[in-house]
């Protein structure tokens, strides 16, 4: 079963209504190669087993199953609020926000980096699925606009992600950034990476987007989802694999 100890929960300075949380992959009933607590309905795994684990991560949330707003991510930038009415919907979108208490946003990784947000008087949060290509083409900065909070009146927390030290990408990944901003140069180093390639700070990368958008309180961004087997699911890694959820509620 799901307990305190096997999920993650963001040292930040959040409003006390305001509950967030990461699962690691221990604590659920899949077998390999999803083992164990995998929360992915897309990624080959026993349907029955993933619904069982869904329905361990509202029992240990204390939300209603149903209240969990899942998304069909596929790695872009739209943005949809959650409400009550839709919450059921599974829409196609890489981020969603809410206004209602109870109702949670969550996000499903496996290398990609979740973040959340939420205002200073914890009246709205939201999540973002800010894989490489969400993240360059301005999902951030669109949350940040459907959430209509000033960045400075926004606090937000990164998730665990593929690190800085593993996450290898071709040149055409550096140039789509500096594109959009010259200065994510130093979020991509020569050193260490295969010729022609740089290893890339997604944090770093992410941090930039977060400042550029007027959002200072920014925590997390420490953990490497390829490096820690033992509680990271890790695309990159295993190919085949399960998913880690990141929800952000209001109570």
């Amino acid at each position: 079963m799901i307990s305190e100890q096997l999920v993650l929960r963001p040292d930040w300075s959040a409003p006390r209504n305001v509950q967030t949380l990461c699962t690691t992959r221990q604590g659920g009933v899949s077998q390999p190669p999803w083992n164990t607590l995998n929360l992915g309905s897309h990624v080959g795994d026993n349907p029955d087993h993933v619904q069982s684990n869904r329905q361990r991560l509202a029992e240990f949330t204390g939300l209603d199953a149903s209240r969990i707003a899942w998304l069909n991510q596929v790695h872009g930038t739209e943005v949809v609020e959650i409400t009550a009415d839709n919450v059921a919907t599974v829409p196609e979108a890489d981020a969603s926000f809410t206004r209602e208490p109870g109702i949670a946003c969550a996000i499903l990784t496996a290398d990609c980096l979740p973040v959340v947000l939420c205002d200073r008087t914890g009246s709205v949060v939201g999540a973002a699925h800010a894989g490489w290509r969400s993240l360059c083409g301005g999902v951030l900065e669109n949350l940040i606009s459907a959430m209509a909070v000033p960045g400075d009146e926004l606090i937000a927390w990164l998730g665990p992600a593929i690190g800085p030290k593993q996450f290898e990408v071709g040149p055409e990944v550096r140039d789509a950034f500096l594109s959009h901003d010259p200065d994510a140069a130093r979020a991509f180093k020569e050193e260490g990476a295969r010729a022609g390639h740089y290893l890339a700070d997604i944090y770093q990368l992410a941090r930039q987007r977060l400042a550029s958008a007027g959002v200072r309180s920014v925590s997390g961004g420490s953990l490497c989802t390829v490096r820690d087997r033992d509680w990271f699911f890790s695309y990159r890694r295993d190919g085949k694999t399960g998913r880690m959820a990141t929800l952000i509620w209001m109570n």
